[in-house]
């Protein structure tokens, strides 16, 4: 059997609605108890008249006209127990009132706890994220007002937030000491050898060494441009350009690391003009191939493509012939220091940066990072810009 489910009512309206309902209770407790004591004197008095003052009090009751003897001693006894009965009455009503005063009152504060309850669990939870536990949830109070519900559930959202990026933050930590962990081994290993006289200082033990600073002003490079993504410095300056123009200028430089990987290019460069930092697309566009020479050589093949999807946005393709992406791409491939294999993260030399500064990029643009396993073999990897950015 269904239960019943009702909406959750605003907070002001549902504080309107109790406060009207307490008043009406109080004051028809306030009636009820000044009536039934009303009537409770009435009947002490008609049972304390003389027998001939109670007969006309019958009389007057039924609608008859008693002798003027009994109305006369009727009127004497009720002038007598007028002033008694009138304080015995507004003592009644006093009573009475602060009787349905203090019922209302037990009932306001029983839902006042009812109210407040979820506001206590959401102010221990927040003592629990600011002492560093962001595992903390809240639950969702049963036909709460719509604040809290909408307040409970932001909050939870707000922890899960923190937790996961408290995770990332962990990671990224741990990735950061692990990737310039082995280049700074590399170095200072090499320059104390050099120092003990071990190594000979010739040009191509040198040469090595700067490779491993290369590697680490990469790396530098890479957690910079992620950091102004965060803070949404990333892209300064717009400038109408031709993404055409644009990638086959960062292919024509690019020529020789394609060559040396034995990459067949093929290029559609369709006109694209859109509204771009132009030095932020030829980053992307040269992570993306720096990307493919690493992990897609062994396809022998490279395609590039550019292409106006509407007056407003455009698309930059590239694909290749290589191993492409493992299954569950969609939840890790963007993410920070995340390779496709990890025996081959040290034999190719990336970072795991490469599609994570590539997404920003395009984000920053207004856009996003597309990436996917071609039917006939390869991956393809394109990055969507749009003129309609925030």
């Amino acid at each position: 059997m269904k239960k019943l489910s009702f909406p959750c009512l605003p907070l002001a309206t549902l504080t309107a609605v109790v406060t009207t309902i307490m008043l009406l209770l109080s004051v028809g407790l306030t009636y009820i108890g000044v009536s039934w004591y009303a009537s409770y004197l009435e009947e002490s008095i008609t049972q304390a008249l003389p027998p001939k003052a109670s007969a006309a009090y019958t009389m007057l009751a039924e609608g008859k006209v008693p002798d003027g003897e009994s109305l006369t001693l009727l009127f004497e006894h009720l002038n007598a127990l007028t002033g008694p009965t009138d304080l015995k009455v507004q003592l009644s009503v006093l009573v009475c009132g602060l009787l349905s005063a203090l019922v209302c009152a037990l009932i306001g504060i029983y839902l006042a706890r009812r109210l407040a309850s979820p506001l206590g669990a959401l102010t221990s939870a927040a003592e629990g994220l600011k002492s560093g536990d962001f595992s903390v949830r809240v639950t969702e109070p049963y036909r709460s007002t719509r604040e809290v519900a909408s307040l409970v559930t932001t909050f939870n959202a707000l922890a899960t937030s923190l937790e996961t990026m408290e995770k990332r933050l962990r990671f990224n930590n741990m990735a950061v000491a692990h990737e310039l962990r082995t280049p700074l081994t590399i170095l200072q290993g090499s320059l104390q050898s050099m120092l003990d006289g071990v190594f000979p200082m010739d040009r191509k033990i040198i040469s090595d060494l700067l490779l491993q600073v290369e590697g680490l002003g990469r790396i530098v490079e890479d957690l910079r441009t992620l950091s102004l993504a965060i803070g949404q410095k990333l892209v300064m300056e717009r400038q109408r350009i031709d993404a055409s123009d644009v990638v086959g200028a960062v292919l024509t430089s690019a020529k020789p690391m394609l060559d040396a990987s034995k990459l067949q290019i093929e290029t559609d460069l369709r006109p694209s003009r859109i509204s771009a930092d132009s030095p932020r697309i030829r980053q992307a566009v040269l992570a993306l191939l720096e990307n493919a020479c690493r992990y897609a050589a062994d396809g022998g093949w490279l395609r590039c493509e550019t292409e106006q999807l509407s007056g407003e946005s455009i698309v930059i393709r590239i694909l290749d012939r290589g191993p492409g992406f493992p299954e569950d791409m969609d939840s890790v491939a963007a993410n920070p220091f995340w390779r496709g294999e990890v025996s081959r993260s040290r034999a190719t030399g990336g970072t795991g940066l490469g599609l994570s500064v590539v997404q920003a990029i395009a984000v920053a643009h207004g856009g996003r990072l597309e990436f996917a396993n071609r039917p006939e073999g390869g991956a393809m990897v394109a990055i969507h810009l749009t003129e309609n950015h925030t």
